[in-house]
């Protein structure tokens, strides 16, 4: 595997929060497990054991992208001991999304042939991430983690939550994407490199800060023909708390104004399209 797919006038209009490169053990697997993190605590060791059971690392490199923690969780000896190869801390503006451009754009740069992200708040059951890597090998592009499939278990979902995901946000994503989507929320995801470098998708640019990328990527790679498919899993959320940076209201409603502006494709790079052909 190399570079030579990324062309040099693509990649050097690549919008790239800044990061710095903690440590790098160095690529072994054409595949990669993406883990963005903040002030998980033992979450996150909780899920990197789970992934440790499961041999994650002996068909997947990990790779841990943090956006600034501060809790002391992520010690290095700690996470190699669990197999992580990497550990990229974003230093510039911004929150998920820039925090997977980082790691996105890093990963590609490394060669991998695709990417599987699961987030470090231990609610994702990493067992399927053996399916989702079949499915990268088998030619699919997007591969999309759902509770709400058959075979998919969603525990300890907040009642609000559950009905904004089952009759809003993926309705609404289904029906102007063209995909029939069930969970959309989530970031429990698998890309193709091949859908992440299409300059028809733009990935990195500078609009995607927040929570913009995941609806904007389900929404346009099935616009754009991209072979698309859900793959059931558990998602749990533990009682009495709820792990997550979106806040109750301002949050709920920033993530509904990122929804509309998806589907009306006002993240769609028309100018950057133009350029480039």
């Amino acid at each position: 595997m190399n570079q030579s797919d990324i062309a040099p006038e693509i990649r050097a209009h690549w919008q790239m929060p800044t990061f710095e490169i903690q440590w790098w053990l160095g690529r072994q697997h054409p595949w990669c497990v993406v883990i963005p993190v903040i002030n998980e605590g033992e979450r996150i060791n909780s899920l990197l054991s789970k992934m440790a059971a499961l041999k994650v690392d002996t068909f997947a490199d990990i790779i841990i992208v943090d956006g600034g923690s501060t809790d002391g969780s992520l010690a290095s000896k700690r996470l190699q001991v669990h197999g992580v190869r990497g550990l990229l801390i974003k230093t510039g503006s911004g929150k998920l999304s820039a925090q997977l451009r980082c790691a996105y754009g890093f990963a590609l740069d490394q060669g991998y042939e695709g990417i599987v992200t699961i987030d470090g708040n231990d609610k994702d059951d990493p067992e399927a991430i053996p399916q989702f890597i079949n499915a990268l090998k088998n030619g699919v592009d997007f591969v999309q983690a759902s509770r709400f499939i058959s075979g998919g278990l969603a525990e300890n979902t907040p009642k609000s939550r559950d009905f904004a995901i089952r009759f809003i946000h993926a309705p609404m994503l289904s029906l102007f994407s063209g995909f029939h989507w069930t969970d959309t929320t989530q970031g429990f995801r698998a890309y193709s490199r091949k859908m992440l470098l299409d300059v028809k998708i733009a990935l990195f640019r500078d609009i995607f800060m927040t929570y913009e990328l995941l609806a904007y990527l389900s929404y346009r790679a099935p616009k754009l023909g991209y072979q698309c498919v859900e793959i059931p899993t558990k998602r749990c959320y533990p009682k009495g708390e709820v792990p997550t940076k979106i806040s109750s209201v301002k949050g709920n409603l920033s993530v509904l104004a990122v929804l509309v502006r998806a589907c009306l494709g006002n993240y769609n790079p028309h100018l950057i399209i133009n350029k480039c052909t």
